[in-house]
């Protein structure tokens, strides 16, 4: 749950920065989507399909319910280099640290090769 709310946030966040359009995988992509962190480029792969410059995937690696960690990459759809990437160390998992680990991430601030 807390993955899809966490979702759902960075969406919002990009698609409010006004620098990018964001698209959603149809229900037949997402399901077939499972499993992008471990699939080295499948995400630009799909990117690719739907006419996106762009792919985000992320993934949390739990430690404990003490420590988690939050990884979000972006990759160029056309050649599925990663150009950019982000990760945050989490203290705590509940409902109040997940959007906050989050913020730090979505930051995908403009760089010189005109990411985002």
């Amino acid at each position: 749950e807390r993955l899809g709310r966490g979702g759902n946030q960075l969406r919002n966040r990009l698609a409010k920065s006004g620098r990018i359009e964001v698209t959603i995988l149809p229900q037949s992509l997402a399901q077939a989507a499972a499993g992008f962190r471990t699939c080295d480029g499948r995400d630009a792969k799909f990117a690719r399909e739907l006419g996106a410059d762009y792919s985000i995937a992320g993934w949390v690696q739990k430690v404990s319910n003490l420590i988690l960690t939050m990884t979000i990459t972006i990759r160029s759809a056309r050649s599925g280099r990663i150009v950019a990437a982000k990760s945050v160390d989490m203290r705590g998992n509940t409902d109040e640290t997940w959007p906050r680990a989050l913020d730090r991430p979505a930051r995908f601030e403009p760089e010189p090769r005109g990411i985002f």
